[in-house]
Formats: structure tokens, sequence, C-alpha cells
């Protein structure tokens, strides 16, 4: 019965470890994501409007982004400068 539990404890202490770290990669991906779908949106935006500067407002105004992906894109840190989105520290 030890060795059972012995054996348990060493694979959770295994995976543990490597949970945290693919927790850290998919949030990394999930912001790099993020940041492609507001630049794409960014420049259907200017394609459409020929403006040289775009607001997240100006997204939601014309569709398209929703409400819950600027949220999103905010909490993120991602900010929009002109016409490019970048990804803050954070």
């Amino acid at each position: 019965m030890s060795i059972v539990l012995f054996i348990i404890s060493l694979l959770v202490l295994i995976i543990l470890p490597n949970l945290a770290s693919q927790r850290k990669h998919a949030n990394s991906v999930h912001k790099s994501a993020m940041v492609s779908v507001v630049q794409t949106q960014i420049d259907l935006y200017e394609n459409e409007h020929g403006d040289g500067s775009v607001s997240f407002s100006d997204l939601e105004k014309g569709d398209y982004l929703t409400n819950a992906q600027i949220e999103k894109a905010q909490n993120e840190n991602i900010s929009i400068t002109g016409d490019k989105a970048t990804q803050g520290k954070g």
C-alpha cells in the first residue's frame, strides 16, 4: 500500500509543475491570438473607412468587435496605437 502511495505522490510531483507551465503557455497563446484578432479588425476597419487612427469604440460601433472581445483585449493590456494593436506588459 505504501508503495502505491509513493508512486502516486511521485506522479503528482511530476505532473503539477507541468500543468502550471502549460497554463502559462496557454495564456501566452491566448494573448497573442487576441492581438491578432484586434489587428485584423483594425485592418478591416481601415480598408472600409480609410482612417489613420482607430479606437476600440470605433471597432465596436462598426460591429468589428463585440463588447466582450473589447473587454478581454483590455484585460490583456492590448491597446491600439494609430493603426496597430500592441500588447503591454502584464
